[in-house]
């Protein structure tokens, strides 16, 4: 019996389908092992966004050849889909598949056919189910999404992964009970560009709505929606429900409208603050997150600073901060006046810091106050989890409480390896 082992780089839409893809091995023939352990294959699931993503994979290749030097490794996904060529001179990758060769690994791995041409997804019928259900997840990433059609002159995805299509609304429903059944608690619905979901006649608000009339279904979250897309409808749809938790995810990129309107995003920063405003006037107590991208080329301090008086002072609890990567056939890799790389370094430092304070402002709001906690891992004589609003806790405890939606006294901000972090203690 041959051992297979898999790693993710990038998203929680790769994390699906990752997921599901080890699912499609043979019990009989394959034995999955924890990719630390040895394996005669490797499978690397990559990701095409930022130069760090690439770095990784040749990391990981490295690391795989060290520990066997025979192993058959295989790199497929999104990097894999529009950097093949540069794929196949690494030394130690076998196999690449893009992301229309992916789900029939299988077939490539027996057959030991090695493929080059990759086309892209281009047809709704094409649309591949994933959710991920890891041994001992209490959350489970569920896909309802691929592709996109929108053109971000910094972005490759629609390169990498076609236009936007969407599951059927039956589809989705028939996957959460499937994970429900696994046990999982807590599902996160994810895409390239969930807010563009659209299957027939029926939208993004169609679905959730859906979704709400499952009974068995305690905890789902909205991953990262586009702010053009997040309309009032689905912010008031998710203040009176009991399933969708409030927390969202909603990328800026930057705080000045002459940057995104280089980087041809759909709104301005009018848009994106009353959609900040909107979400904190009927649900007050919600996490907001957002994504901003330091370093775009033009981005002098004037427009820098745009983006830092932004953030200031709207209501944000955290930040994912991305130095500018230039990637080859999209508009912004030939654009002049490239930003120094020291430059980049510096103000993603003070955005950070900026994050880090509100995030501990934010936790701060809420000591002192009752929340449902589902823990997820413990680490020695803690465990940890998940307000509904995204707030990070641990508490003294036992495994038993793993997998558990338990309610929680929020008492004391902590930092813990640089990250705020609440004590609390569970409430009889």
């Amino acid at each position: 019996m041959k051992k297979i082992a898999f790693f993710t780089i990038g998203c929680k839409l790769n994390f699906s389908e990752t997921s599901i893809i080890s699912k499609s091995f043979n019990k009989k023939k394959y034995k999955i092992v924890d990719f630390k352990d040895y394996a005669d294959i490797y499978v690397i699931n990559t990701c095409a966004v930022t130069h760090k993503a690439e770095k990784d994979l040749k990391y990981k290749v490295k690391y795989i050849l060290k520990k066997n030097n025979n192993a058959f490794i295989i790199a497929l996904g999104c990097y894999s889909q529009i950097e093949k060529n540069k794929l196949y001179k690494i030394k130690g990758i076998n196999l690449v598949l893009g992301n229309d060769k992916k789900f029939n690994i299988i077939d490539y791995i027996e057959k030991k056919k090695n493929i080059y041409s990759c086309e892209l997804f281009t047809l709704p019928n094409e649309y591949k189910d994933a959710y991920s259900i890891e041994k001992n997840r209490t959350r489970s990433f569920l896909k309802i999404q691929d592709g996109c059609n929108y053109k971000c002159s910094y972005c490759t995805i629609p390169l990498a992964r076609g236009l936007s299509r969407s599951n059927s609304i039956k589809n989705i429903i028939k996957n959460i009970y499937n994970i429900l059944n696994k046990g999982i608690k807590e599902i996160v619905l994810t895409g390239v560009n969930i807010g563009d979901y659209k299957y027939k006649n029926k939208d993004f608000l169609c679905l959730i709505k859906e979704i709400e009339k499952i009974k068995k279904l305690k905890r789902i979250r909205i991953s990262s929606i586009e702010p053009n897309l997040l309309k009032d409808n689905i912010i008031k749809f998710i203040s009176k429900s009991k399933k969708f938790l409030n927390h969202f995810h909603i990328p800026l990129q930057s705080g000045s409208d002459y940057i995104l309107k280089k980087m041809r995003r759909r709104y301005l920063t009018k848009l994106y603050l009353n959609k900040i405003n909107k979400i904190k006037s009927i649900i007050p107590d919600a996490c907001i997150g957002s994504d901003v991208i330091v370093g775009f080329p033009g981005e002098n301090n004037k427009y820098f600073m745009e983006t830092y008086n932004l953030i200031k002072s709207i209501k944000l609890s955290y930040l994912h901060v991305f130095s500018f990567s230039p990637r080859k056939n999209t508009k912004a890799f030939k654009m002049k006046n490239k930003i120094d790389n020291n430059i980049i370094k510096y103000r993603s430092k003070i955005l950070r810091k900026i994050s880090n304070l509100k995030t501990r402002l934010f936790y701060k709001s809420f000591l002192g106050t009752k929340r449902k906690v589902l823990f997820e891992n413990k680490k020695n004589d803690w465990i940890y989890g998940y307000t509904d609003n995204y707030i990070k806790v641990k508490i003294k405890g036992s495994k038993k409480n793993i997998n558990k939606i338990i309610n929680v006294m929020l008492e004391k901000i902590e930092n813990e390896n640089n990250k705020n972090i609440i004590i609390g203690k569970i409430l009889k």
